[in-house]
């Protein structure tokens, strides 16, 4: 039966790769949250599925947005689970352990506090890519079936928190300064130390969608200066971060230096690694690689795959990884866990090997072979025109003969070192990253960029 509801048009530029994302009151409106519910009830009725878990984060509009999104829903005959407020993670728990058949996340993650999306999963594994497509299809079509599914409150975060815990293997305890930055982490991180060993100091734990005390995204040095003031000021073996919905982790150690994703994966992976030999390691293109080069070093196997938390977790399933992670801070662990990005997990998870261990994280950075990079270097380039900016570069650097991987943007390889151009698939900006032996040779890199962003038009970011 098709509801008379009319059809429903989203502005394309919200349909990401992996998500639903979108400005508040200007691309992203609570109709469209009512529409995707309509929509994923199809698309989840399609695979006999007749129940959903629904979360959402500390940001202003997502109150709004998750009461369209359950109206939508259960008059489309979906039976509705609200698990309320918590981060990313919480949800998909709920999605692994409830008796449902999907799950659905609002959060604007990492993105300013004006923006808000979608995160889905059905049966367990990620809604991306074509499935989004299909969304937006069925939505323009107005095929949306009609019902009327019952609506419960169930908390989950307790369980979560027990969860979590329940992997945690230390035996020594550490002194830990903790950054919610205001996010939806800040109730199950307060839990969680409660009862975490260790000495915990934390900071902005309250959630306020207004985030007072700084943006939530670790992967930009200035949102990490407040933790690692704490460090400092209390002695701190470590400190840890999250951004707004948790399942992204930022680190700094003891001497309040930052350790990107891609550098303390490699702690990881060691731990991983020693329990099974041979295991396959996943890695984003943004990737240092040093990291590459530590998981083969230590027995493992490295697989660099393309950027984006659904595709990382696709292809841990296909090649049946363990573990997996980004630069922006995603860990994904499959080994003792469900396979999805988790945060808070993965800060258990380290805090297990350091306590276990007897060297520092502070040593453990030294212990890396040296070389000069440079972070994340993101900067303005519309939607409309950002991924024809990468096609551009990539047609110029294949007819000079380049030696590049366009598994995701290009990652090109020269005598200095490599350097990597991509789109965004959350944000409306370019990516690039370098990484050399030294500094000259990381000024070449720089160099190289710089003359393609040229070429297309672009104006060049200042390194």
């Amino acid at each position: 039966m098709t509801d008379a509801m009319t059809s429903h048009r989203f502005n394309p530029t919200i349909l990401r790769e992996y998500d639903i994302r979108g400005i508040v009151g200007d691309t992203l409106h609570p109709a469209d949250a009512r529409a995707i519910g309509r929509g994923f009830a199809r698309l989840l009725g399609a695979q006999g599925g007749s129940r959903v878990a629904v979360g959402y984060d500390g940001r202003l509009s997502s109150p709004s947005l998750e009461a369209a999104l359950v109206k939508g829903l259960s008059e489309s005959g979906i039976d509705v689970v609200r698990v309320g407020l918590g981060p990313t993670p919480m949800l998909y728990y709920a999605a692994y352990t409830l008796p449902v058949d999907g799950g659905i996340m609002i959060t604007g993650s990492h993105n300013p506090a004006n923006y808000n999306g979608f995160k889905m999963v059905i049966k367990k594994k990620p809604f991306f890519g074509a499935d989004i497509q299909q969304l937006g299809k069925v939505a323009a079509d107005g095929d949306f079936p009609s019902g009327a599914g019952s609506v419960r409150e169930e908390s989950v975060l307790d369980s979560y928190v027990a969860r979590i815990l329940k992997d945690y293997d230390g035996s020594r305890k550490l002194k830990i300064a903790w950054d919610a930055g205001n996010g939806a982490t800040g109730e199950a991180l307060v839990k969680l130390t409660r009862t975490l060993p260790g000495e915990h100091f934390l900071l902005n734990e309250t959630i306020d969608g207004n985030f007072p005390a700084h943006h939530p995204d670790p992967t930009e040095a200035k949102n990490l200066v407040q933790l690692q003031q704490l460090v400092a000021e209390k002695g701190c073996d470590l400190g840890i971060a999250f951004d707004g919905d948790g399942d992204r982790i930022g680190v700094v150690d003891g001497k309040g230096r930052i350790l990107w994703g891609d550098q303390f994966m490699a702690l990881l992976a060691s731990d991983v690694i020693r329990a099974q030999p041979g295991a396959t390691i996943i890695a984003d293109v943004k990737a240092s690689q040093v990291l590459f080069d530590e998981i083969a070093r230590m027995g493992g196997t490295p697989l660099m795959w393309r950027t984006g938390h659904s595709l990382i977790k696709t292809k841990m399933a296909e090649t049946g990884a363990p573990l997996a992670g980004e630069m922006s801070g995603h860990i994904f662990f499959s080994d003792r866990y469900y396979g999805y990005d988790d945060a808070l997990y993965a800060a258990v998870r380290l805090l297990g090997i350091l306590s276990r261990g007897s060297t520092s994280l502070a040593d453990f950075r030294d212990s890396l072979p040296a070389v000069v990079n440079t972070p994340e270097l993101r900067f303005p380039c519309s939607e409309t025109r950002k991924f024809a900016v990468v096609d551009e570069v990539r047609d110029r650097l294949r007819k000079s003969g380049a030696e590049m991987s366009d598994i995701d943007g290009v990652r090109v390889k020269t005598a200095d070192g490599w350097w990597l151009l991509r789109a965004s698939n959350t944000q409306d900006v370019l990516v690039a990253r370098a990484e050399a032996c030294d500094e000259a040779g990381l000024s070449r890199l720089k160099a190289l960029i710089v003359e393609q962003l040229t070429a297309s038009g672009i104006a060049a970011p200042k390194f």
